[in-house]
């Protein structure tokens, strides 16, 4: 779900890939394969699959995505998820029903014929399946594009590698991350770069926005933890319901006057009911690790197309066309460099 705070964030920047390049990006990884499995489907909502049936479109988003970036220069980091907190339980369960509704929709809209229908609900039915993060893992690693496994959420140690300076910015399409204490926060990041009007033909360019957390908290007159009030308020994935009759504009005038969650009176019976000092704990003093370690290396070309071509039916001459290009743009910034010495 994610926190609901898009209204209130007003200062957000547009900007392109490019603008990251040499630069260091936490990539939710949860978050991205989602969204490639979610996108990458054929005209009837059915997920792109192997000869064996098994599912390829997360393969595919983190395969062509991932060279873009590396033909770019960006240098990005993915960061897996661990084991939630109790809190979010709910919020999990409630997931699994809204995709268990949706493949019974999805079904019926199969039957009549209905492929618009039918891809809609099909994408709501995204999940990730047993296995698809450890070959996610594995194609990371052919890529030479390091991991970090976090101990907890994902989101909260991408928002702490950027806002500690291992990292430039966090990239997710939730804005938790602003939540989490991330610095900067880019959007659109692993997202396709056109997007397909929803009941019509027409598509619209889809490019990174940047939220810089300083110049948000500036602008709205808050502190980080006034918006982990103004987020608990809304619901997050801690407390989904949050407040009721609260959206993220009367949460922000409420804690721009009373200050905080505990003065505001017209809350107190439901606050009494919230578990909002753990959660105010899970935003401001995440699960992080004590280091980091990360190594980038070079793509293993070989083992790259014995993976993809070979093990999982991708076409062997895209798969070589677009490890040529990244190996010409690689060229291209050596022989730069070259020059300056």
């Amino acid at each position: 779900m994610g926190v609901n705070i898009k209204d209130i964030i007003t200062t957000r920047e547009k900007t392109d890939v490019a603008y990251f390049a040499s630069k260091i990006v936490a990539v939710d990884a949860y978050n991205a394969i989602y969204q490639f499995l979610s996108s990458i489907r054929g005209v009837d909502g059915a997920q792109m699959t192997d000869s064996s049936g098994r599912v390829t479109s997360h393969l595919s988003g983190l395969f062509n995505r991932n060279i873009s970036f590396l033909v770019t220069g960006v240098k990005p980091v993915y960061v897996f998820d661990g084991k939630p907190p109790s809190l979010k339980f709910a919020e999990v369960e409630r997931r699994r029903q809204v995709k268990r509704d949706a493949a019974i929709k999805y079904e019926k809209a199969v039957s009549r014929g209905d492929t618009a229908e039918a891809r809609k609900f099909a994408q709501q039915t995204t999940s990730l399946q047993d296995g698809m993060i450890k070959e996610a893992k594995r194609l990371l690693d052919l890529l030479g594009i390091p991991y970090v496994d976090a101990p907890s959420e994902g989101e909260a140690v991408a928002a702490h590698m950027a806002s500690t300076g291992v990292a430039f910015a966090s990239a997710s399409q939730d804005f938790d991350s602003v939540l989490f204490g991330a610095r900067r926060l880019v959007r659109n990041f692993t997202s396709s770069r056109r997007r397909k009007n929803p009941n019509s033909n027409t598509y619209v360019d889809v490019v990174p926005e940047m939220i810089e957390a300083q110049k948000v908290y500036g602008s709205l007159g808050i502190t980080h933890e006034q918006m982990v009030d103004i987020g608990i308020l809304v619901g997050t994935d801690f407390n989904p319901r949050g407040f009721e009759r609260i959206g993220p504009k009367t949460a922000l005038k409420l804690i721009k006057k009373h200050k905080r969650l505990e003065d505001i009176p017209s809350i107190q019976e439901q606050l009494d009911r919230t578990e909002y000092g753990e959660i105010r704990e899970i935003f401001l003093a995440p699960r992080v690790p004590d280091e980091y370690v990360l190594e980038f290396g070079a793509p293993d070309r070989d083992g790259i197309h014995e993976y993809l071509a070979d093990e999982r039916d991708f076409s062997g001459e895209r798969i070589q066309s677009a490890l040529h290009r990244l190996e010409k743009a690689q060229e291209r910034r050596s022989q730069s460099l070259e020059k300056w010495f």
